[in-house]
C-alpha cells in the first residue's frame, strides 16, 4: 500500500500525511490526558505524586511496551534508527537535558506541552513556543550552532550496541516487551489510585500509541522508499524549527514527517479542546512572568538541540527504543527540573501553565 501511495503522491507527501495523522492522535490524546513532564516533576518534588505523575508514567511505559512489541514482531528495527546507529553525545545529553529540564520549569511546560496548549487559546504558550523554536533553529544551523557542537563534542559515544541499552543488558525484544507490558499494567493501577480519571488514562495510552505509530510508519517508509530516509517518531523542537523556517524562507514548504506532525498536533489538540469546551484565550500576567517564560524558552530551545530532542522526542520517543543517550537526557531533564523547582522555592505560588 505504501508503495502505491509513494508512486502516486511521492515520498514527501506520504510522510507528511502520516505525520499529520500521528499528530492528530498525539494532540488530542495529550490535551485530554494533561500529559506533561513538568507537572509530573513538580508533583514529585512536592512529595505528593498525583494524577499528572500517574499519567506521565502511563505514557512512558505505554510507549516502551508498544515500541518494544513492534520490534519483537519485526515491524520495527530500533538498531537502524539514528538514535542508536549514529554517533551520540553523552555530554550533550547531560548538559542539554539539564538545561531543558530547568527551562520547562521556568516556562511552565515542555516543547510538546506548549504546542498543545497553544491550540487551546493559550497565547502565553504560543509566544513562548515561538521563541523556543527560533532558538532551536539558531542552535541547529545558526549562530548558536558552534557552541552546541563544541559542547556535544566533549564526550561522545559510537553508534551501535554501545548506545543500545537492550544490547548492553542482553535483552531480546520479546523479553523487553513483556517486562514493559507488566510495568505498564502496574502504572495503570498506580495512575488510577493517584486520582487520574479513566478517560485521562485511556488518552495517555493514546499518547504512547502515537509514539509507537510514528516509529512503525517511518520505519516502514524506509523499507519501501528509494530516497534515503531515517525512521523517527514524535518530537517537536527540530520539526517545529523546520516548519517555521520553511514557511519563512521557502515558497513551497518541503514535505516530511515532522512538517505534517506539527500541524497535526495543533489541530488534534484544538479539536479536543473545542469538543470538551476547554478552548479559552489566555495571556501573560505582567512583565516578571514574561521574563520567566522567555528564559525557559531560551534554555529549552538550546537544550533540546544539544540533548538530541525535547522531553517527548528524546525522553519518550528515544527512550522507547532504549537509546542510551535518550535515557541519559531524560534523567538529566528530571534533575534539572527538580533543581530549578527547589531554587524557586517549595510552596511558591506557581505561574499558570
Amino acid at each position: 500500500m505504501l508503495e502505491t501511495l509513494i508512486e502516486s503522491y511521492g515520498d514527501g507527501a506520504v510522510l507528511a500525511a502520516g505525520g499529520f495523522l500521528v499528530g492528530l492522535l498525539f494532540g488530542a490524546a495529550a490535551q485530554h490526558s494533561r500529559f506533561c513532564l513538568r507537572a509530573a516533576t513538580v508533583e514529585f518534588f512536592e512529595a505528593r505524586p498525583g494524577p499528572r505523575m500517574g499519567i506521565w508514567l502511563v505514557v512512558f511505559f505505554a510507549a516502551l511496551a508498544f515500541v518494544q512489541a513492534a520490534a519483537a514482531l519485526d515491524v520495527l528495527d530500533p538498531s537502524q534508527t539514528r538514535q542508536i546507529a549514529a554517533t551520540g553525545s553523552l555530554s550533550g545529553a547531560i548538559i542539554g537535558g539539564l538545561m531543558f529540564g530547568s527551562g520547562m520549569i521556568l516556562a511552565r511546560g515542555c516543547a510538546s506541552r506548549l504546542l498543545v496548549l497553544s491550540a487551546t487559546g493559550n497565547l502565553r504558550a504560543f509566544v513562548t513556543g515561538l521563541l523556543l523554536t527560533i532558538v532551536a533553529q539558531a542552535s541547529l544551523r545558526g549562530g548558536l550552532a558552534p557552541a552546541r557542537e563544541n559542547l556535544a563534542g566533549l564526550w561522545t559515544i559510537t553508534g551501535g550496541p554501545d548506545r543500545d541499552l537492550g544490547a548492553v543488558f542482553g535483552l531480546a525484544y520479546d523479553a523487553t516487551a513483556l517486562i514493559c507490558a507488566a510495568l505498564l499494567l502496574i502504572c495503570l493501577v498506580v495512575a488510577r489510585r493517584m486520582g487520574s480519571p479513566t478517560s485521562h488514562i485511556a488518552a495517555a495510552l493514546g499518547v504512547g500509541a502515537a509514539i509507537a505509530a510514528g516509529w512503525i510508519f517511518t520505519f516502514a517508509m524506509t523499507q519501501v522508499s528509494f530516497e534515503p530516509l531515517q525512521a523517527s517518531s514524535v518530537t517537536f523542537t527540530g520539526p517545529s524549527a523546520d516548519t517555521l523556517m520553511g514557511l519563512i524562507n521557502a515558497r513551497a514548504l518541503p514535505l516530511g514527517f515532522g512538517v505534517g506532525l506539527v500541524p497535526g498536533v495543533f489541530v488534534g489538540s484544538a479539536a479536543m479542546a473545542l469538543f470538551t469546551r476547554e478552548w479559552q484565550l489566555q495571556g501573560f500576567e505582567g512583565g516578571p512572568s514574561m521574563l520567566s517564560y522567555f528564559a525557559g524558552a531560551l534554555l529549552m530551545g538550546f537544550g533540546a538541540m544539544l540533548a538530541g530532542g525535547c522531553a517527548v522526542g528524546a525522553g519518550v520517543s528515544g527512550g522507547s527504543i532504549l537509546a542510551l543517550t535518550s535515557w541519559l537526557a531524560l534523567v538529566s531533564m528530571w534533575v534539572g527540573a527538580l533543581a530549578t523547582q527547589a531554587v524557586q522555592g517549595r510552596g511558591a505560588r506557581p505561574l499558570p501553565a
